[in-house]
């Protein structure tokens, strides 16, 4: 450590250079945030913190405030019925008001049952998040030969009453009332038990065995509750005025009353979070406290650690108090440094009459220069780590990263199947995701390219979009791919959970997308067997996922682009963030529409009913893809849009195939076998669901077609015979063809359904 001297010398003043670099370096300058992005901070001179505010989408639930603004004068912050804030602290987790006096008029001779009246501050629109502060008020009772009684109101629902705080007050004949104190003659006060937002008021006459009351005996009597510290430095004054005017100081005066709040660890569990050992709480904010409010752990607040200061309920929002601008606050004799959260204090010595010390500091000041700065470097780095690692544990426990360690612990398959991988081997796999390592876009977010440590080449999907709904979507997908073994679905390797957004880590497959290669810029197109045999293998997969998986998998989102191809065209069905999974003895399930246009399901979207037939459907699309390689929706001749599906199953009912067959598969003499799949096709697009077969007959017919096992007259026969099996109705198709949607009423059904 260098000392310092009042010296003037060009050595003193480089070392002097050194601590004033690592002073700036180290120092934190950020303003701490005090409420959400874009909500006002204040009211007037009133700051209002997060969870509080004054406009929709800026406050928590019962945390609701009014900023009443009138031309002309100071805006008031409002609470409940029309109370007025006059403070609000995070630290201490209160609400300072302006309560009013409770009068109450009881004169002599009244019967010995007690008067009651109620005392609720105007708060009774608030619910119970504010309460009166057993800390820092007073119950305070004004008037003569009086006791008065706090008890829980009735709407508590206590079963009988229950005291919280009383005292008496007295005003004999030949008693000195006194105008400075409240010690029970005239005045009394006492501590509140039990902090509620409103109470029940009782007040009754207290006998005297002197016969002479004094001029005090009759009159009002005054009731409320106030902050101690006010009421210790006010409270003779305000007796006095009280005994100089009853009336009018009742009417009139503003009393100064504390409330509490706090938050619900079930209805705020996104403010706080379990620590990565599973036994400390943590909340949002990196630098806070999570303190319990009450003695069942229900109840929390949160504060900023010492050495920070802002509001910890916002991300971010403790920052670093920079001591060495508050001497007042913060002594130091010598040279002030601060550090995160704390500060440090060089010391000063008078070195004048040491000889020989000053050459020693001109030898050292070069390299305490130099350490200085590598020092600032290094500490910098490791506060940097500490930040991101901190940040990465909080971002883990936000993505359930808890949840699906709960599920690899407990399911051995799920165990088996998916790793979970930290964000520094993923960085190190993608070249920090690197934009050349991008392989696409999918419905859920970006595909990158990785090689991992053991020379396994993987995609690395990441999410576009950070909202919680997909988030919720990448575990679904982690989850329901973890429990699927099929060799045409795509095999999921684990996930990484220390990002803002998931990332899945999956078998990277090399030959693109089904949709790419029918209609994209692909100079060798898709031969009909390998179209057919593609046909099957994705038939198989969702039929699987159908009947034979642990559990039902309605994939939610059948269409070409998730269909991928390996490098022998072997096909893989992936994209299971919007997949649903349920028991293998539901039908169906009801659910928010989702999917892609053009491959909808018409029925799901009119009933939110999904069902096994919604995937059977978006299949059907893909078979005329197949048949036509026209894309779902195409523009007309007369430049309207139009649905490949209606166009497809109009131009089969009027046996006018021909016209819409792609004529590669002419050419390849596979026009019987087209014919087949395009009755399939057809019955896959029926308008009900019932009518269509399901994805193991469509297998199965498909399977008779690869193989040429029989005539394709029978191959026609089979689909009808298996669609009709499958049905619970008797009515008639007949109508249906006269049924058939056009492609700007199915636009309009699913032009605004998400991805």
């Amino acid at each position: 450590m260098m000392l310092f001297s009042s010296t003037h010398s060009a050595e003193a003043k480089i070392s002097v250079l050194a601590l004033q670099l690592f002073i700036l370096t180290t120092a934190v300058a950020a303003a701490a945030p005090v409420a959400l992005p874009g909500c006002p901070e204040t009211c007037g001179n009133i700051t209002v913190p997060y969870p509080f505010g004054t406009r929709p989408g800026c406050f928590r639930e019962d945390f609701n405030l009014t900023c009443e603004e009138t031309p002309g004068r100071q805006p008031k912050l409002l609470v409940g019925d029309g109370v007025e804030v006059v403070g609000i602290s995070l630290p201490e987790g209160t609400v300072r008001i302006h309560s009013k006096m409770l009068g109450v008029s009881l004169p002599l001779n009244t019967t010995s049952l007690p008067f009651n009246a109620s005392w609720s501050a105007g708060l009774m629109a608030t619910g119970q998040r504010l309460a009166v502060s057993t800390k820092h008020n007073r119950f305070v009772a004004m008037g003569c030969n009086l006791l008065a009684s706090l008890v829980i109101d009735s709407d508590a629902s206590y079963s009988v009453s229950r005291y919280v705080s009383f005292c008496a007050a007295l005003c004999s004949g030949d008693s000195e009332v006194s105008e400075t104190s409240c010690s029970g003659v005239g005045c009394c006060h006492t501590p509140i038990a039990l902090g509620l937002p409103s109470y029940m008021v009782q007040l009754s006459e207290l006998a005297v065995e002197s016969s002479g009351v004094g001029a005090f005996g009759v009159g009002l009597r005054a009731l409320f509750i106030a902050d101690q510290e006010w009421f210790s430095r006010k409270g003779a004054r305000l007796h006095r005025e009280y005994f100089g005017n009853q009336q009018r100081t009742i009417d009139t005066k503003v009393i100064p009353t504390v409330l509490e709040w706090w938050l619900d660890s079930n209805r705020d569990r996104d403010l706080f979070g379990w620590g990565p050992d599973g036994y400390s709480i943590i909340c949002l904010s990196l630098n806070s406290n999570f303190i319990v409010y009450d003695r069942d752990g229900r109840n929390f607040r949160c504060n900023c650690s010492n050495g920070f200061e802002g509001n910890p309920y916002i991300a971010n929002g403790c920052q670093d108090i920079d001591e060495c601008q508050h001497p007042d606050l913060y002594p130091c004799h010598g040279t002030c440094i601060n550090l995160p959260g704390t500060y440090r204090c060089s010391s000063k010595k008078n070195i004048s009459s040491l000889p020989g010390l000053i050459t020693i500091i001109a030898v050292s000041a070069g390299f305490g220069l130099l350490f200085s700065v590598l020092g600032v470097a290094k500490i910098n780095n490791k506060f940097k780590q500490r930040r991101a690692k901190k940040l990465r544990q909080n971002f883990f426990k936000k993505n359930h990263g808890l949840l699906l360690q709960q599920l690899i612990s407990s399911n051995k398959d799920i165990a088996e199947r998916a790793k979970i991988f930290s964000l520094e081997e993923l960085d190190q796999a993608t070249n920090k995701f690197d934009q050349n390592r991008i392989l696409g876009g999918g419905g859920h977010g970006t595909v990158y390219k990785g090689i991992l440590s053991d020379q396994h080449v993987v995609a690395i999907k990441k999410s576009k979009i950070v909202v919680q709904s997909e988030i919720d979507q990448f575990i679904n997908e982690v989850v329901i791919l973890s429990q699927t073994n099929h060799r045409n679905v795509v095999k999921l390797f684990g996930c990484c959970l220390e990002t803002e957004v998931p990332l899945l880590v999956y078998e990277f497959i090399s030959n693109g997308t089904l949709s790419y290669h029918l209609h994209g810029q692909n100079e060798n197109s898709l031969s009909w067997k390998d179209r057919l045999r593609i046909a099957l293998e994705t038939a198989r997969a969702i039929a699987y996922l159908h009947c034979a998986a642990s559990r039902s998998v309605f994939h939610r989102d059948i269409k070409s682009a998730n269909i991928l191809l390996t490098d022998i065209l072997t096909a893989k069905v992936s994209d299971f963030g919007a997949s649903r999974s349920i028991s293998i003895d539901e039908t169906g399930v009801h659910t928010a529409i989702q999917g892609t246009h053009g491959y909808l399901d018409p029925e799901y979207y009119y009933t939110s009913r999904l069902t096994e037939k919604s995937d059977v459907y978006s299949f059907g699309v893909i078979l005329a893809e197949l048949l036509t390689r026209i894309t779902p929706v195409f523009s007309s001749q007369s430049s309207e849009s139009m649905s490949l599906a209606s166009y497809f199953v109009s131009l089969i009912r009027d046996n006018r195939l021909s016209d819409i067959l792609d004529s590669q598969i002419v050419e390849e003499g596979g026009t019987a076998d087209a014919e087949v799949v395009a009755k399939l096709a057809e019955a896959c697009l029926s308008l009900k669901g019932v009518d269509r077969p399901t994805m193991r007959q469509v297998e199965t017919t498909l399977e008779d077609v690869q193989n040429s096992n029989v005539h394709h007259n029978s191959h026609i026969t089979r689909v009808t015979q298996n669609v009709t099996k499958d049905q619970s109705y008797n009515g008639s198709k007949g109508s249906e063809g006269t049924r058939l949607y056009s492609l700007e009423k199915e636009f309009i059904q699913s032009s605004e359904i998400p991805r």
